[in-house]
């Protein structure tokens, strides 16, 4: 899989299937995924992000690069203690990439060990690359490995994994994430609902590679997951740069204050489903990072967002976006999150 990430940083399991797949417009895969189509059988074209909110994604950087070196040296002291020096990382492709890779670099400058690092795919409704699964497992140990990802929003992936990993004895359902709002997992960064900078770009920030993809015409009985390299956005990549200035904040020593006990975020969740007649919890993406991902690849329908954070730094860009994409943005008395993407239900669909 052709990436701008290094070799010694990460393994990308994955088929490369660049110019294999036609991407297709926000509107359109929306109407489809609503009408029964999985969102994993197509790909979207990359949103281009207006100067102004890239200069929003420069400022978050700059202003929450600390926060998110503190949970990657927190949640890499918990993986020393849980998982010990023999743990391979195994990223979610692609959000818990970056963060797989910076998890790599700190245990290498705070311990002195190099540990294996690859990404595989997992698809909500269509589980994990059950290739990319055996092949790990002809090279490692089942109990060394270790799932990766950026966040949990209502904790779906985390759902998924369970299930997936059913079929593979020995190996441990448990997702190592740098924030985890929903209090789903111990092995967490921080139970707040922090904003990580990568969660507002898309390939450019994760290697130029695509979401994961998978169609039987493409991904054969014997292939990985699919993915597409956007080398024309060669000139657009931040990928080291969102790596640098992380790691450039790593410090030895950060105290595990945060417990995480204001309820499980699926509650919050449901209750949210209530009160807006939304029966399709899938319609409901809670969160910094989930937030952005509605504004950037589905049709939104409003953003709630809790009123003592409106003039929060961390959700400037979630700001930025819904008011270019003309997207409503409610007050509302959220406890786990900062912010919660409400997807719009289409009539035609």
């Amino acid at each position: 899989m052709r990436t701008t990430y290094k070799k010694e940083d990460v393994e990308l399991l994955l088929k490369d299937i660049t110019g294999l797949v036609k991407p297709q417009s926000t509107q359109e895969r929306e109407q489809l995924i609503q009408q029964g189509r999985h969102y994993c059988e197509m790909l979207p074209i990359e949103y281009s992000p207006s100067e102004a909110y890239m200069e929003a994604y420069e400022t978050a950087l700059k202003v929450f690069a600390d926060s998110t070196s503190e949970a990657v040296g927190v949640l890499a002291d918990k993986i020393m203690e849980e998982k010990g020096r023999s743990v391979v990382l195994v990223s979610l492709a692609r959000a818990g990439t970056p963060v797989g890779i910076l998890l790599k670099r700190y245990l290498r400058w705070k311990y002195g060990i190099t540990v294996p690092h690859y990404s595989i795919s997992i698809i909500r409704g269509r589980g994990i690359d059950q290739n990319a699964m055996r092949y790990l497992l002809c090279r490692y140990r089942p109990e060394d490995m270790l799932f990766v990802d950026g966040w949990i929003g209502k904790g779906a992936i985390l759902s998924e994994l369970r299930k997936a990993v059913a079929d593979f004895p020995g190996v441990s359902p448990e997702l190592a994430v740098l924030a985890d709002p929903a209090n789903v997992t111990k092995l967490c960064g921080t139970h707040e609902d922090i904003l990580i900078p990568s969660s507002c770009l898309n390939c450019t920030v994760s290697g130029l590679v695509s979401r994961t993809f998978l169609r039987d015409d493409i991904i054969g009985e014997t292939d990985f997951h699919g993915a597409v390299y956007y080398g024309e956005l060669e000139a657009q990549d931040l990928s080291y740069a969102f790596i640098s200035e992380i790691q450039s904040r790593f410090q030895k020593e950060y105290s595990q204050k945060d417990t995480g006990d204001s309820g499980q975020g699926l509650d919050e969740v449901l209750r949210i489903g209530r009160e807006f007649k939304i029966e399709d919890v899938n319609l409901i993406k809670p969160g910094i990072g989930e937030t952005t991902r509605v504004l950037l690849r589905r049709v939104p329908w409003k953003v709630l967002v809790h009123e003592k954070y409106m003039g929060d730094k961390a959700l400037e860009h979630i700001l930025r976006l819904a008011k270019e994409k003309n997207v409503p943005v409610q007050t509302y008395p959220l406890k786990n999150y900062k912010a919660c993407g409400i997807i719009k239900k289409l009539a035609d669909a």
